[in-house]
């Protein structure tokens, strides 16, 4: 296992002008990470080949990799050319996770209002396509293509793997994220259990859950059926944790583990202490 951190976790500092990407390589650095997965919010990469030179080169000075490359993207639009010219920028986005020489790329897929599983059927050769697109040119560089568990429309780990078989490359696989399930409210642990085989990288990510019927007020958000989530730091929340790294860990899975951090609290001191908790509950588990 090689335990490293989202950007994403620092996304506060990043907004604040606290910090920039180079800065939080360096901290993520400090912090005893081994690794760095760029998720390109707060900064940007494509279209700035000196920074995305810059990440890279920093990265291997502080002798940290970079694991992932994550974007967003959504080929559910409402029209032909708008699905082509989506396309098209995810795949100078892979020109981008090849200059920084990462082997993983998460793309998003899909967001819609519908999120229903009769509407999910009827887009999936659609996404499908648009990701066996980019698979293939992204094998050119040897890069594994992923979708994340993400979003409400393509969360649950039956509807991830439906888009994985419906791809059918051996370069696209899933980002798993052992939190987000808990969005569309499928249980974490089973979920995780689910889409092991299928991962090419892991998030760890942990949420605070209240039921629909005791609503907790401000800085919390909905599931999919109306329960309440708000980020915490790992092991800190309402997700089993240790039973979650126990699973993967048996599973044999020794990839990169990044930890996600979307707390309300400030973004470093929540990082820190949720990585400290991950590294010590897998040498426990």
């Amino acid at each position: 296992m090689k335990l490293g951190i989202s950007s994403y976790s620092l996304y506060g500092a990043l907004m604040s002008g606290e910090m920039d990407i180079l800065g939080v390589i360096d901290w993520i650095a400090d912090q005893g990470g081994e690794h760095v997965e760029i998720v390109p919010l707060g900064f940007e990469l494509t279209g700035h080949p000196e920074l995305t030179e810059a990440v890279r080169e920093k990265a291997a000075g502080r002798g940290i990799a970079i694991s992932n490359y994550a974007i967003g993207a959504n080929f559910v639009t409402d029209s032909e050319e708008a699905y082509r010219q989506e396309i098209d920028r995810v795949l100078r986005e892979v020109d981008t996770a090849a200059q920084l020489g990462v082997k993983r790329m998460r793309h998003d897929v899909a967001r819609s209002e519908d999120t229903s599983i009769s509407h999910y059927s009827r887009q999936l050769d659609r996404l499908a396509a648009a990701c066996r697109t980019i698979a293939d040119y992204a094998a050119k560089h040897n890069i594994v293509t992923s979708v994340e568990n993400h979003g409400y429309f393509i969360q649950a780990s039956d509807r991830v793997q439906m888009l994985l078989h419906a791809v059918d490359r051996p370069n696209f696989r899933t980002t798993l994220d052992t939190g987000n399930f808990l969005c569309v409210d499928e249980d974490p642990v089973a979920a995780v259990t689910n889409n092991l085989p299928y991962a090419s990288m892991v998030h760890i990510k942990d949420f605070y859950r209240r039921p629909s019927y005791q609503n907790p007020g401000a800085g919390w958000f909905k599931t999919a059926n109306g329960n309440y989530l708000r980020g915490a730091i790992a092991g800190h929340g309402d997700i089993d944790i240790r039973e979650v790294l126990r699973f993967i860990k048996a599973s044999g899975y020794d990839g990169f583990i990044s930890l996600e951090f979307e707390g309300l609290e400030e973004c470093r001191t929540g990082t820190k202490l949720g990585f400290d908790n991950v590294k010590r509950l897998w040498e426990e588990v």
